[in-house]
């Protein structure tokens, strides 16, 4: 692991709203539970944090491409630009699967869906069209459900340890959140039945498929 970072609540530049978005690297050991961890605050409890979204990762390898897009500005020369509890190198959204289980010093996670950029990544970047460059390009990361809490520090490794769902990389997963085409019903309702995924996102797929409709993303990305 690169880095592990935490943070509270603190104002969000330009904006009038609190956010948790700010996160700070930390050195010593830190307990995980299946709230997430210890010193890390999510401002609007209602869709941010939880058992389902406990611990945010966010690779490091997309970092080139935000700069490419957006230019050197100084949160993209180090972790924590967007947010992320974990930084690493060499796991992307095409190489980790639903449902993966790892090991993280002495906690164990498991994949438990994508993110869903919203409004205040523009603010964090200062760039209005942020969030919906971040879902275009697939480039999310991706939350953890805590299955036994434990002490965790910078230097682990995340380990994998079990992976039955080989057929669905979050890449895979998230092209069918992020893609509007009705015509991916039968996707969706394979999806909608993926044993690990997060409940939230299983119920939007199930609603698509009773509705035959793709719903509003404008108030999500654009506030």
């Amino acid at each position: 692991m690169e880095a592990l970072l935490v943070g509270r609540s603190a104002p969000l530049a330009g904006t009038s709203h609190l956010s948790g978005i700010h996160k700070s690297l930390v050195a010593t050991p830190l307990w995980l539970s299946e709230q997430g961890f210890d010193g890390d605050e999510q401002a609007d409890r209602r869709v941010h944090g939880g058992p389902e979204k406990a611990v945010h990762h966010y690779p490091r390898d997309h970092y080139s491409a935000w700069i490419e897009q957006l230019g050197a500005q100084p949160l993209l020369l180090a972790p924590g630009a967007f947010g992320e509890n974990l930084s690493t190198r060499g796991l992307t959204e095409e190489s980790v699967c639903v449902g993966d289980v790892f090991e993280l010093g002495q906690a164990v996670v498991q994949v438990s869906q994508g993110r869903q950029p919203c409004w205040k990544l523009n603010a964090r970047l200062g760039h209005k069209g942020a969030a919906r460059l971040m879902q275009d390009m697939g480039r999310t990361g991706w939350y953890y459900r805590v299955l036994k809490p434990g002490f965790v520090t910078g230097s682990d490794e995340l380990v994998l340890v079990d992976r039955r769902e080989t057929d669905w990389p979050l890449s895979r997963v998230m092209g069918l959140l992020f893609r509007r085409d009705p015509g991916l019903a039968r996707e969706w309702a394979a999806a909608a039945e993926l044993a690990p995924l997060a409940e939230n996102w299983k119920r939007t797929f199930r609603r698509r498929l009773d509705t035959g409709a793709v719903e509003d993303w404008s108030k999500r990305l654009e506030g």
